[in-house]
């Protein structure tokens, strides 16, 4: 089947569920519970887009995931590799990360609160802890994947270890990277949002809290689509970077 055909395909998917939706909103569903799509569009503007407060808030929770994201990578990648370098570091450190990995971050979110506080830093801490370790633990598995061979060769040939490293190892483990992004962007989000729920007075995690317990569907909807707009957003710059970077494999 052609791309066309399979793009068509997928509008009309979404069609129908938009449409099994609004009929299911419109005509059996409780009004106090569930909005038909075709409400949530109409105070998308005055409710969210139109108020400073909430726009406010969806803009400072895309620095906090953006910021989360970014560290993530930077220091998941940079640990991952030195971790992955070497047998001692992989038979030493790595157990700890998983053990790390293991533990439900949630249960952690008093302690970030008592160390960061309920301001960005604390919400940006605790997003980090939730997109890191998919970072490491994926780069030290792409690492592994690396045929022992090559880098031999080339540190026979008086490549540094520098040099290894970016022109041996990651270009040889850069789908395994990018693949670990979006699943770090995915659990980032997540961390940004728990954070947000439990402890914030003024973002998003308080107009979500404020639409729910007001009975208010068609709001509390439209907030979590922007929110959901935002990640497919970040996540599409991601397999962009992805499709730049990967182009030798063509």
């Amino acid at each position: 089947m052609s791309t066309a055909g399979i793009r068509l395909i997928r509008l009309l998917l979404i069609a129908a569920l938009i449409a099994v939706w609004e009929i299911y909103g419109r005509f059996f569903a409780n009004s106090a519970l569930v909005a038909p799509p075709s409400h949530v569009l109409m105070v998308l503007w005055p409710k969210i887009i139109g108020d400073p407060r909430v726009l406010r808030a969806v803009g400072l929770a895309l620095f906090e995931l953006a910021t989360a994201f970014a560290l993530a990578v930077v220091v998941g990648t940079v640990l991952g590799i030195l971790i992955g370098l070497s047998e001692l570091g992989r038979r030493s450190f790595y157990p700890f990360v998983l053990l790390l990995y293991a533990i439900p971050q949630v249960i952690l979110l008093p302690l970030f609160v008592l160390l960061f506080g309920i301001g960005p830093a604390g919400k940006i801490a605790f997003g980090f802890s939730h997109g890191i370790f998919p970072i490491i633990v994926n780069t030290v598995a792409g690492m592994r994947n690396v045929n022992p061979v090559l880098v031999r060769g080339t540190e026979a040939l008086g490549a540094s270890r520098v040099a290894v490293i970016r022109y041996v190892i990651l270009p040889h483990m850069v789908t395994t990277l990018f693949a670990s992004m979006r699943l770090a962007m995915t659990m980032t989000l997540l961390g940004v949002i728990l954070a947000e729920l439990f402890v914030s007075t003024a973002g998003i995690g308080y107009f979500t809290q404020l639409f729910a317990e007001s009975f208010a569907p068609a709001p509390l909807f439209a907030l979590i689509g922007t929110l959901a707009v935002m990640a497919i957003i970040l996540n599409e710059l991601v397999r962009l970077a992805e499709a730049r970077f990967t182009r030798w494999k063509d």
